[in-house]
């Protein structure tokens, strides 16, 4: 049986479009005895962008799972919910990661990490209004902000799994 998994996401950045910025995600899922187990993570990165950081959230809790997993990807970002849930990829994929208006498409390296991370799992993506007091999402936006404002920024943001 797959365990059922939630991941709350979320990225922020300062001074948008060139960072710094930062993601927050919060894995959680309830062991066949009823007990929450929720694991955060979070980092910061010198330069970057809002939907650079929305991606790298969902990216490092899909990475983080070690199974197979049916999971719901719970997340602020119209960007990343769209991408999936009207089919976006589908199109990019098709058209050789151009958009329909054959733009190449941005961020495609995590858009294809993503896929990686995503490809063992059964996926389901909820758009959640964003400071509009979800706590787990409110909750992402902390440590996306913290992060984001933290002392040890990283380079660049194909980065590695950073625990809170």
């Amino acid at each position: 049986m797959e365990m059922k998994v939630t991941l709350y996401t979320d990225g922020a950045a300062r001074g948008n479009p060139d960072g710094p910025g930062g993601y927050g995600a919060v894995l959680q899922y309830v062991d066949s005895k009823g007990v929450l187990h929720e694991r955060e993570f979070c980092a910061g990165y010198k330069k970057t962008t809002n939907n650079r950081m929305e991606l790298m959230a969902v990216i490092i809790g899909l990475e983080a799972l070690t199974r197979p997993c049916e999971v719901v990807v719970v997340s602020d970002s119209k960007y990343v919910t769209d991408a999936f849930n009207q089919h976006w990829i589908e199109g990019w994929l098709k058209n050789n990661w151009k958009t329909s208006t054959k733009s190449p498409v941005k961020n495609k390296e995590l858009w294809q990490r993503l896929l990686e991370a995503a490809a063992p799992h059964r996926l389901r993506f909820e758009w959640v209004k964003g400071h509009d007091g979800h706590p787990e999402n409110e909750r992402c936006d902390r440590l996306a902000t913290t992060a984001a404002d933290g002392d040890i920024l990283l380079d660049d943001d194909g980065g590695a799994l950073v625990y809170c």
